[in-house]
């Protein structure tokens, strides 16, 4: 079985099966990893999680992962406290609050120089355009505060596309800034006594179902090329395009957050981690129009281009639902590559997918090293999906050649109930997937289509029911690979 040649990743050699002496086979094992270096090698993850207090329930400590943000405004230190009432901010819903908000930001910038400072949003409606942060800055919404979203398209400014897109992601050229945006930051802490930002999304959702949208809409909180940012204890509603979007970060918290959409609301993702590393999202409650979370890494020839992955993410305790997509997502947009990854103890419903791999001809990339643990489901369409692309591309420059590597995927543990179909494993055309392990799956009630279905998809299944397709069977053998003594 040979590898598919992809872009920006080595060729290499097929693994011979273990017909010889259990040493033999051992220096072949070997000489195949080593063969697959330029891939990025698996960190220990479950060493970057530590156990923490109670967590809500007051049932002991839990496992967090919140220590990827090493940043000075956790606990809330900071040298210099504002409210943004100081800087003419009205709190009515109506007056518009733009001037104010971007006020305070520059004036507690220079007062918080060296100690940082921290911006209060008390009880109210703060209507607003976007505005920046800056570094060293701790946005702190009361209980009962919301920030609302403007209705004037000219408050939320054209900015130039992500190099590793292209252009906007919906439209040719610029695209809308978000409504919370930061670029070259270190240590960004949004957090509050579960305050609201409200996109107020709507204006915006019905310019892209009137195809009447010029640009590219913004999203609700983004941050570019920042290190140490924590984003927890608020509710997100309504955002125009996806909710929470880091982009070239790295060590980035996003924890205790519900985030809330219309279920038919376009595009609304909940949180992209997008060609970020030192990822940690836990603990959060969403529902949207799109994927709960979706990981990604830039868009065909620009990500392969630009080659920021998305690596050590660790996703955990997040619920809710999505009609038309899935809880976790990897992809589309993964050209850049996506590795070590570790998902765990997801609950949805009323979805199209649990866990769903999204790729196409001319992305290249890979996604490596996932392991996907503890999921319950309930009426799901299709639990577990790896699928081809729709022909979604940035332009008509995309490499059809560029084919994307997929391999190490791990999926144990897996609970269905009323679901429609038995999974769907079908790799991009011209593509192998391999090194795929199912352990302990149990899907019941399916109604539609018990038999599994699997195109170039290679690896084990262990425990798993409804009998997986022929291209992961076993026979009765035991693999320490897919988790077996």
């Amino acid at each position: 079985m040979a590898h598919a040649t992809v872009q920006g990743a080595p060729m290499t050699r097929p693994c011979p099966r273990p017909s010889a002496p259990l040493i033999v086979f051992l220096v072949l094992l070997a000489s195949c990893y080593l063969a697959l270096t330029r891939l990025p090698a698996a960190a220990p993850l479950a060493t970057l999680i530590a156990p923490s207090a109670g967590h809500g329930s007051g049932h002991g400590a839990v496992d967090s992962c919140a220590g990827f943000y090493r940043g000075a405004g956790a606990a809330g230190r900071r040298a210099v406290t504002a409210s943004v009432e100081e800087f003419g901010a009205v709190g009515d819903g109506v007056t518009s609050n733009t001037a104010a908000f971007r006020r305070a930001v520059a004036a507690l910038e220079e007062r918080g120089a060296g100690g940082g400072a921290r911006l209060e949003v008390p009880a109210g409606r703060w209507l607003t355009g976007s505005f920046n942060l800056t570094s060293r800055f701790t946005l702190f919404l009361h209980h009962g505060a919301v920030i609302l979203g403007s209705q004037d398209p000219e408050e939320w400014p054209l900015i130039a596309p992500l190099p590793s897109y292209g252009r906007g992601r919906e439209r040719l050229g610029p695209r809308h800034i978000s409504l919370i945006h930061g670029q070259d930051l270190n240590d960004v802490v949004i957090t509050g006594s579960n305050g609201t930002i409200d996109g107020q999304g709507r204006m915006w959702w019905e310019l892209w179902w009137n195809r009447t949208l010029n640009h590219t809409r913004g999203h609700l909180i983004e941050l570019m090329n920042s290190t140490n940012v924590l984003i927890s204890n608020v509710t997100l509603r309504n955002s125009p395009f996806w909710t929470v979007h880091p982009v070239y970060c790295r060590n980035v918290v996003i924890k205790d957050l519900t985030i809330l959409a219309p279920l038919n609301a376009p595009n609304t993702d909940g949180i992209d981690p997008d060609s970020s590393s030192e990822v940690c999202i836990e603990d959060c409650y969403i529902e949207s129009g799109d994927d709960l979370v979706a990981v990604k890494s830039g868009w065909d020839q620009y990500g392969i281009s630009v080659g920021k992955p998305s690596s050590n993410i660790i996703i955990q305790r997040v619920s809710g639902t999505t009609p038309t997509c899935s809880g976790v997502g990897f992809g589309s947009e993964m050209s850049g590559g996506i590795s070590n990854v570790l998902v765990r103890d997801l609950h949805i419903w009323n979805s199209a997918s649990a866990v769903r791999l999204k790729t196409d001809v001319g992305r290249g990339g890979y996604i490596t090293n996932i392991t996907i643990a503890n999921v319950t489901m309930e009426k799901v369409k299709v639990p577990i999906r790896f699928s081809r692309g729709s022909n979604d591309h940035s332009d008509d420059k995309y490499d059809r050649t560029a084919l994307p590597m997929i391999s190490d995927i791990h999926i144990v543990d897996i609970v269905g109930v009323d679901v429609q179909r038995a999974p769907m494993l079908e790799a991009v055309h011209g593509a192998v997937y391999e090194g795929i392990c199912f352990r302990n799956v149990s899907l019941t009630a399916i109604r539609r289509q018990i038999r599994w279905q699997c195109e170039s998809v290679y690896g084990e299944a262990h425990e798993v029911f409804p009998a997986p397709c022929e291209e992961l069977r076993n026979n009765g053998s035991s693999s320490s690979w897919c988790g077996l003594p």
